[in-house]
């Protein structure tokens, strides 16, 4: 299958090359799908895409009149994605339906764990032979009450975790885990509750149209003052500027972000010799306590490597016979 690789970078290019094995004519280049690169796969079966592409409604068609007819998507999450379009064009997507949920887990713990025991202070006041500990006073997360959106695979490796540190854990889901259930303390309860009585809430659903901009001014209001707030999932999920006005009132004392609603211009991209003129990013970038990374809680080699197992799994499988179990 000729497939034609958007969005590549020099993180999982060799691990895509190390499943692929020579058995698909794969060709990589590093722009992102968009109105300007869809011409770019004239001639090819298949685009494989990331979730910095853009496969909206006028894309999938050019992509339809250009002949591709699969794509092959390199994430869980498929927001990017018109799926009705699609459908109607013919081209079928298929995503990895699951990857190391222990990658984004671990970094919504290293998100917490940083902001509280306030690790980046420490490191720049050493930095500067400052070895006072007046500002670097953080709190005990045993006894603590943790809100956790979304129970699938990395919200329940991450509430592991939690029930590993003597947390009482909070749990807001469409449907329960049972499994969850039976290994930790975790109550489900609803939305409101979860917001109101949580000391620490950390997303791990999916975006979808439900879910976009969940988190908005009148929640935040019904939010402790004082919460700290973790988003590994989807900068969608939350309204940004109704964020920046949280933590300007106090009710959110600490946010660790990986995600952010406008990310795509801005994260996988060196920025160096260019500017960053979205000024919303821009506040909530200035702020002591607030951490971001750059959508990089995927980013180990046990995630990598099923990604790109998975990703050539389903291009085998439509290869072999026009089927595949992951279909979306």
């Amino acid at each position: 299958m000729k497939t034609l690789f958007y969005s590549t970078h020099k993180f999982d290019k060799p691990f895509i090359e190390k499943a692929n094995d020579n058995k698909h004519n794969i060709e990589f280049i590093e722009e992102s799908l968009n109105e300007n690169t869809a011409s770019l796969a004239k001639g090819f079966d298949a685009v494989a895409l990331f979730t910095s592409d853009d496969a909206s409604s006028s894309i999938l068609e050019k992509l339809s009149s250009y002949g591709v007819k699969h794509i092959a998507l390199r994430s869980v999450g498929y927001d990017h994605v018109n799926l009705d379009k699609a459908k109607q064009l013919g081209i079928k997507v298929a995503n990895v339906p699951s990857y190391s949920p222990y990658s984004i887990a671990e970094h919504a713990v290293a998100l917490l764990l940083a902001l509280n025991r306030k690790l980046i202070l420490g490191q720049a006041q050493m930095q500067k032979v400052d070895y006072s500990l007046d500002n670097l006073i953080g709190f005990d997360l045993h006894g603590k009450t943790i809100g956790i959106i979304g129970t699938g695979k990395i919200g329940a490796a991450f509430a592991n975790i939690m029930h590993g540190f003597g947390c009482k854990l909070l749990a807001f889901d469409i449907i329960d885990n049972k499994e969850l259930q039976e290994n930790t303390n975790v109550t489900y309860t609803t939305f409101e509750d979860l917001c109101k009585n949580s000391d620490v809430i950390s997303l791990h659903c999916p975006m979808n149209a439900k879910t976009k901009n969940m988190f908005h001014k009148a929640v935040f209001e019904k939010m402790k003052k004082g919460v700290v707030f973790i988003n590994t999932a989807r900068g969608g999920l939350v309204k940004t500027i109704d964020l920046i006005e949280a933590i300007d009132n106090g009710t959110i004392l600490l946010a660790g972000l990986d995600v952010y609603e406008n990310e795509k211009p801005i994260f996988m991209k060196d920025h160096k010799n260019g500017k960053i003129t979205d000024e919303l990013f821009l506040k909530l970038r200035s702020y002591p306590n607030v951490l971001i990374t750059g959508h990089q809680a995927f980013l180990t080699n046990e995630a990598l490597e099923g990604i790109a197992f998975k990703t050539i799994e389903n291009m085998d499988a439509w290869q072999l016979n026009g089927i595949c179990v992951n279909e979306l």
